[in-house]
């Protein structure tokens, strides 16, 4: 037995709207003698006489009115779901997880955030703040959409692409007489209160390397884990600190100067895809602004 098709209803749909073959024909962008053959094969298969005759008139019959009663509620479903793809096409609906060294989601991720949000506002951002190397298992379990780490080798699981790469900077509170320099070296720290990071973090192994390297005495009066409260310890003019640069350029407004170091230590950052979660073009989206922002962030470097 014959079936009704998407095909039948959205003929009937059109009779009923415009109230002739004819017009039903040019709303459909099809010929009049289809419409009058689809609308005999509906008549048919549901056994009902859904239009009188009248000339060129089709007059509803009670049985086509109750008829269309069902059919507009299967309209307004597909209209949801034509709506639903709209949606999802234009990105007004979704969401990223987002797992990060804290250094990132504190210095980067704001004005990344600022920028997708401008483009996609009604797309939820969940971000996680994590340490290594709790980090890398969580990119890992496939947890998360993305992942943002200084590593250069992919967690298990992931595929890496590389986003930034910048040497360390140093930080100075206003006015402070290394200000003068344009780049600061090894002798220039000789008996300054240095800010450090603690002394499991591997670029504090690389820094005290070069200092003893040199020779060089600092005063190592404070330590943090984190290179914000480090910004923030300088800017109150308590000492100086060589930290990486997305920080540093994120916290210059608390009145930070920021100076090349002849250290070259660089500090990158990649994002972390995990490979066995479904594909979200939003990810993509996501990652384009932050590769927008970070060479906003490079050009301001190459100012130093």
């Amino acid at each position: 037995m014959a079936s009704l098709t998407l095909r039948h209803i959205e003929i009937f749909w059109a009779l009923m709207t415009t109230g002739s073959a004819t017009a039903a024909a040019a709303l459909l962008h099809t010929s009049q003698p289809t419409v009058s053959r689809e609308l005999g094969r509906l008549e048919s298969i549901t056994q009902l006489q859904l239009f009188k005759r009248a000339n060129a008139k089709l007059i509803p019959t009670e049985q086509a009115l109750l008829l269309f009663d069902e059919v507009k509620r299967a309209y307004f479903g597909m209209e949801r779901i034509n709506k639903a793809a709209e949606a999802i096409r234009q990105y007004k609906h979704g969401q990223i997880a987002l797992v990060t060294l804290p250094a990132f989601s504190q210095a980067v991720l704001p004005m990344v955030c600022k920028h997708f949000l401008d483009l996609y506002p009604e797309v939820a951002v969940n971000i996680t703040p994590q340490d290594s190397p709790l980090l890398n298992e969580w990119i890992s379990s496939q947890r998360y959409d993305l992942g943002l780490i200084e590593d250069s080798d992919a967690p298990g699981g992931s595929e890496l692409e590389h986003i930034f790469t910048g040497d360390v900077v140093c930080i100075l509170p206003e006015g402070h007489r290394l200000s003068s320099r344009a780049v600061v070296r090894a002798e220039d720290f000789q008996d300054e209160v240095f800010i450090s990071l603690a002394t499991s973090d591997p670029y504090r192994t690389r820094i005290d390397q070069y200092f003893d390297n040199h020779g060089i005495q600092r005063r190592l009066l404070v330590e943090t884990h984190s290179a914000a409260a480090i910004c923030a310890t300088v800017a109150q003019g308590l000492g100086v600190a060589i930290i990486n640069p997305l920080t540093a350029l994120a916290y210059a407004k608390l009145g930070l100067e920021l100076r090349r170091v002849e250290l070259s230590i660089p500090y990158t950052l990649c994002a972390a895809r995990p490979l066995h979660r479904p594909y979200s073009p939003l990810v993509d989206k996501f990652i384009q602004s932050l590769r927008h922002c970070c060479d906003q962030l490079a050009q301001q470097l190459l100012h130093l």
